[in-house]
């Protein structure tokens, strides 16, 4: 336990440059004090305690404003920065390294018992107020942008942003959890790019063809004035 306790406040010194030493991290840091209540109250639920599970978590989540399912799986040297308003759901299952911003949900989409709620393999980065529903995995190493709804699976590595999320790009292994928000592709932009594009190239389209009916319809009057000229010089000429 003790071990443990030292990998959550290494992590948070790593993940944090806000964080100035180990002290500040034990005394202040609610999103280290939710994963250390949850493992006391994850204990008792699979003792089958549940009950007394719940209050401790219930207790963790008046203390830290982070609400952690005693039933939830959460694995070593997980960050929780800052927390306010994180809900992780009763089957979810976070692995090892994981990053969470403030705002994260791992919710259920079904009344049914059972795997209901996401699982996030190991170094896994969750952006502030991103929702991930359903039994769904989030493969290793990979990134949910800020503000994302993520109700299909992610494969490793990838980038998923928007709302419902989209996978936007493969990205390369990082040593730790990140999210760069500002380096993230935005899907719509360019969605709008393309169209944009295919605009221009159809409107030149367009102008070629408007030019070559206009070339057409040019030569066809010049003929039929000719022609118009031909017939009045032969009804001078003595014709019928």
């Amino acid at each position: 336990m003790f071990e443990r306790a030292s990998e959550d406040v290494r992590a948070a010194l790593a993940r944090d440059p806000a964080a100035r030493s180990a002290v500040e991290v034990v005394l202040a840091y609610p999103g280290v004090h939710a994963l250390w209540i949850h493992a006391f109250a994850h204990a008792l639920y699979v003792r089958r305690h549940v009950t007394p599970a719940r209050l401790v978590s219930h207790l963790g989540r008046f203390l830290t404003g982070i609400e952690i399912h005693p039933g939830a799986r959460i694995g070593r040297r997980v960050f929780i920065d800052h927390g306010m308003g994180v809900v992780i759901g009763e089957t979810a299952e976070v692995g090892d390294d994981c990053l969470l911003y403030k705002g994260v949900v791992l919710g259920g989409t079904s009344l049914a018992r059972g795997k209901r709620h996401p699982t996030l393999h190991r170094g896994v980065t969750v952006g502030s107020n991103a929702c991930i529903l359903g039994p769904i995995e989030i493969g290793e190493g990979a990134r949910v942008g800020a503000g994302s709804v993520v109700v299909k699976p992610v494969p490793a590595e990838a980038t998923v942003v928007g709302v419902p999320g989209r996978i936007v790009r493969a990205v390369e292994p990082h040593p730790e959890p990140d999210l760069e928000h500002g380096r993230l592709p935005d899907p719509l932009m360019g969605d709008l790019r393309t169209v944009l594009r295919v605009e221009r190239v159809l409107e030149e389209r367009l102008r070629r063809i408007e030019e070559q009916l206009g070339l057409q319809y040019a030569e066809e009057v010049e003929e039929i004035g000719r022609l118009a000229s031909e017939l009045e010089g032969f009804d001078e000429g003595g014709g019928i």
